[in-house]
């Protein structure tokens, strides 16, 4: 049995086609057809059932399809561990973090980019709870966040710096010059908000909760850079992190006069799994960077 038999015959069944396999592999028809009829003749069973029309899976070929993948699989990490060891010349480092933390990270990206040109950086900007969900299934290598109160029984967080909600205002604003500032006394400006299932929104709507606060919301927006934006340029306060704010001149963060504010910036890796080489040198140089100035703590 030959891995790229295996390859092959998950290809077929996943298409119910010789020939748009043979085409998505770019090889021949007859090597596909031979290839797979070799596998079944050592195995000793049908997993294809040919007809002019399609090609469907046998019984056995649909028991034999999970374990198929699953060796396939298994042969790429082998091959991807040795090439991580090979001073990161070759590889993919897939990233998720949410929206309100991307901000964070573009000094890092740039540094790692540079350094390691031939690695490739996919980031998938969502919610927490996507993304949770994709390192569960191990579609991204790498989670960073704002630390979230949900428990994830796969995965394991640690705590990257210490941070924590605040009124972001422009530098010009009534309460700008504010050591802090009590969610009772925002009531009286207008405010502009990350949208809800944001962390930053998730952090406001925990500490207001069944407190009957009435604020005056005029905007909800779903991009921290342009929120960043609006809130420089008018009247506005929002409500991020304070880590945040530090990306930008012209505005500034006022502590809330409130408890549980604490918005700690986290990474997220799954549990009893290879940790990449890309993946632990990223976490090195977020270390490093300290972007905006950030107190970071050990890595672990």
């Amino acid at each position: 049995m030959e891995l790229r038999q295996l390859k092959y015959f998950v290809k077929v069944a996943e298409l119910h086609s010789f020939s748009e396999a043979a085409r998505q592999l770019n090889i021949t028809q007859s090597t596909i057809s031979q290839q797979i009829h070799q596998l079944e003749e050592e195995l000793g069973v049908e997993l294809l059932i040919r007809n002019s029309r399609q090609v469907s899976v046998s019984d056995i070929g649909m028991a034999f399809l999970p374990q198929a993948k699953r060796t396939i699989y298994e042969a790429e990490i082998c091959v991807e561990r040795i090439h991580d060891v090979q001073h990161l010349n070759i590889g993919e480092l897939r990233i998720g973090t949410t929206p309100t933390f991307t901000p964070l990270l573009k000094e890092t990206i740039l540094q790692f980019m540079k350094l390691y040109p031939h690695i490739k950086v996919d980031i998938f900007a969502q919610s927490v709870e996507n993304l949770m969900n994709m390192l569960d299934k191990q579609e991204v290598d790498l989670v960073l966040s704002y630390k979230s109160n949900q428990v994830y029984p796969n995965i394991q967080s640690y705590i990257l710096f210490d941070n924590r909600l605040a009124a972001i205002v422009n530098k010009n604003h009534p309460i700008a010059k504010r050591k802090k500032i009590s969610l009772s006394e925002l009531e009286g400006y207008a405010l502009a908000l990350p949208v809800k299932g944001t962390q930053a929104r998730n952090a406001f709507d925990r500490i207001t909760e069944n407190r009957h606060f009435r604020f005056d919301t005029r905007l909800e927006i779903n991009d921290v850079n342009m929120l960043l934006e609006v809130v420089k340029s008018t009247q506005l306060v929002t409500m991020l992190s304070e880590a945040t704010s530090k990306r930008m001149s012209g505005i500034v963060a006022i502590p809330l006069d409130e408890k549980d504010t604490a918005m700690e910036g986290s990474f997220h890796v799954k549990k009893d799994v290879y940790r990449k080489n890309a993946t632990k040198e990223f976490l090195r140089l977020l270390r490093e960077t300290r972007p905006y100035g950030l107190a970071m703590m050990d890595l672990i």
